[in-house]
Protein backbone atom coordinates (compact mmCIF):
# COMPACT_ATOMS: atom_id res chain seq x y z
CA UNK A 1 0.00 0.00 0.00
CA UNK A 2 3.00 2.28 0.45
CA UNK A 3 3.43 2.16 -3.32
CA UNK A 4 0.07 3.91 -3.70
CA UNK A 5 1.18 6.75 -1.45
CA UNK A 6 4.43 7.16 -3.38
CA UNK A 7 2.72 6.86 -6.75
CA UNK A 8 0.14 9.44 -5.70
CA UNK A 9 2.96 11.88 -4.95
CA UNK A 10 4.68 11.14 -8.27
CA UNK A 11 1.42 11.68 -10.14
CA UNK A 12 0.94 15.06 -8.45
CA UNK A 13 4.40 16.08 -9.71
CA UNK A 14 3.46 14.93 -13.22
CA UNK A 15 0.28 16.99 -13.01
CA UNK A 16 2.26 20.04 -11.93
CA UNK A 17 4.63 19.63 -14.87
CA UNK A 18 1.63 19.51 -17.23
CA UNK A 19 0.18 22.62 -15.56
CA UNK A 20 3.44 24.51 -15.94
CA UNK A 21 3.81 23.46 -19.56
CA UNK A 22 0.24 24.51 -20.26
CA UNK A 23 0.73 27.86 -18.57
CA UNK A 24 3.92 28.63 -20.45
CA UNK A 25 2.41 27.42 -23.71
CA UNK A 26 -0.58 29.79 -23.47
CA UNK A 27 0.30 32.76 -21.27
CA UNK A 28 4.05 33.11 -21.71
CA UNK A 29 4.65 31.93 -25.25
CA UNK A 30 8.04 30.35 -25.70
CA UNK A 31 9.07 29.68 -29.27
CA UNK A 32 9.01 25.96 -29.95
CA UNK A 33 6.84 25.03 -26.96
CA UNK A 34 3.26 25.64 -28.14
CA UNK A 35 2.83 24.02 -31.53
CA UNK A 36 6.41 22.76 -31.42
CA UNK A 37 6.92 20.53 -28.41
CA UNK A 38 3.24 20.57 -27.43
CA UNK A 39 1.34 19.39 -30.47
CA UNK A 40 -2.14 19.25 -28.91
CA UNK A 41 -2.98 21.60 -26.04
CA UNK A 42 -6.32 19.85 -25.37
CA UNK A 43 -4.54 16.55 -24.73
CA UNK A 44 -2.15 18.34 -22.37
CA UNK A 45 -5.17 19.44 -20.32
CA UNK A 46 -6.58 15.89 -20.39
CA UNK A 47 -3.23 14.50 -19.21
CA UNK A 48 -3.11 17.07 -16.41
CA UNK A 49 -6.61 16.15 -15.21
CA UNK A 50 -5.97 12.42 -15.50
CA UNK A 51 -2.74 12.69 -13.49
CA UNK A 52 -4.68 14.48 -10.72
CA UNK A 53 -7.51 11.92 -10.77
CA UNK A 54 -5.13 8.97 -10.66
CA UNK A 55 -3.17 10.60 -7.83
CA UNK A 56 -6.37 11.02 -5.84
CA UNK A 57 -7.35 7.40 -6.44
CA UNK A 58 -3.93 6.15 -5.33
CA UNK A 59 -4.13 8.33 -2.21
CA UNK A 60 -7.67 7.06 -1.60
CA UNK A 61 -6.57 3.41 -1.62
CA UNK A 62 -3.79 4.24 0.84
CA UNK A 63 -6.11 6.21 3.16
CA UNK A 64 -8.89 3.59 3.08
CA UNK A 65 -6.36 0.89 3.91
CA UNK A 66 -4.96 2.84 6.86
CA UNK A 67 -8.28 4.17 8.21
CA UNK A 68 -10.18 0.92 7.77
CA UNK A 69 -7.31 -1.35 8.80
CA UNK A 70 -7.69 -3.16 5.49
CA UNK A 71 -4.85 -5.08 3.92
CA UNK A 72 -5.03 -5.01 0.16
CA UNK A 73 -3.10 -7.62 -1.81
CA UNK A 74 0.28 -6.25 -2.85
CA UNK A 75 -0.45 -7.22 -6.45
CA UNK A 76 -3.65 -5.13 -6.49
CA UNK A 77 -1.77 -2.14 -5.11
CA UNK A 78 0.90 -2.47 -7.79
CA UNK A 79 -1.72 -2.82 -10.54
CA UNK A 80 -3.38 0.38 -9.30
CA UNK A 81 -0.04 2.19 -9.13
CA UNK A 82 1.19 1.06 -12.55
CA UNK A 83 -2.19 1.57 -14.20
CA UNK A 84 -2.54 4.92 -12.46
CA UNK A 85 0.72 6.09 -14.01
CA UNK A 86 0.43 4.57 -17.46
CA UNK A 87 -3.19 5.66 -18.02
CA UNK A 88 -2.46 9.42 -18.14
CA UNK A 89 0.67 8.81 -20.19
CA UNK A 90 -1.62 7.84 -23.06
CA UNK A 91 -2.65 11.51 -23.26
CA UNK A 92 0.93 12.67 -22.72
CA UNK A 93 2.28 10.58 -25.58
CA UNK A 94 -0.62 11.60 -27.85
CA UNK A 95 0.02 15.27 -27.00
CA UNK A 96 3.58 14.90 -28.29
CA UNK A 97 2.80 12.57 -31.18
CA UNK A 98 -0.46 13.47 -32.99
CA UNK A 99 -0.54 10.26 -35.06
CA UNK A 100 -0.30 8.16 -31.87
CA UNK A 101 -3.77 6.63 -32.28
CA UNK A 102 -2.95 5.27 -35.75
CA UNK A 103 -0.42 2.72 -34.51
CA UNK A 104 -1.31 -0.77 -33.29
CA UNK A 105 1.20 -0.52 -30.43
CA UNK A 106 -0.64 2.58 -29.20
CA UNK A 107 -3.96 0.75 -29.18
CA UNK A 108 -2.42 -2.19 -27.32
CA UNK A 109 -0.71 0.15 -24.84
CA UNK A 110 -3.96 2.03 -24.23
CA UNK A 111 -5.90 -1.20 -23.69
CA UNK A 112 -3.19 -2.55 -21.38
CA UNK A 113 -3.17 0.57 -19.20
CA UNK A 114 -6.94 0.44 -18.92
CA UNK A 115 -6.85 -3.28 -18.08
CA UNK A 116 -4.17 -2.85 -15.41
CA UNK A 117 -5.98 -0.08 -13.56
CA UNK A 118 -9.39 -1.74 -13.94
CA UNK A 119 -8.19 -5.07 -12.56
CA UNK A 120 -6.39 -3.35 -9.68
CA UNK A 121 -9.35 -1.17 -8.68
CA UNK A 122 -11.85 -4.03 -9.07
CA UNK A 123 -9.64 -6.25 -6.90
CA UNK A 124 -9.35 -3.55 -4.22
CA UNK A 125 -13.10 -2.95 -4.39
CA UNK A 126 -13.76 -6.66 -3.95
CA UNK A 127 -11.51 -6.73 -0.89
CA UNK A 128 -13.39 -3.74 0.60
CA UNK A 129 -16.76 -5.40 -0.01
CA UNK A 130 -15.62 -8.55 1.76
CA UNK A 131 -14.20 -6.93 4.90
Amino acid sequence: MEINLKMGALLIFCSLICALLGTFARWFPIKGLDGGFIKDYGLLIKAHIDYVLMAMLNFLIYVVAKAGDITFPVEACWLIAIGGFTNPTVFTIAMLKPDFWQFMWAKIYTAATFALSTIGFAWAGWVMLNV
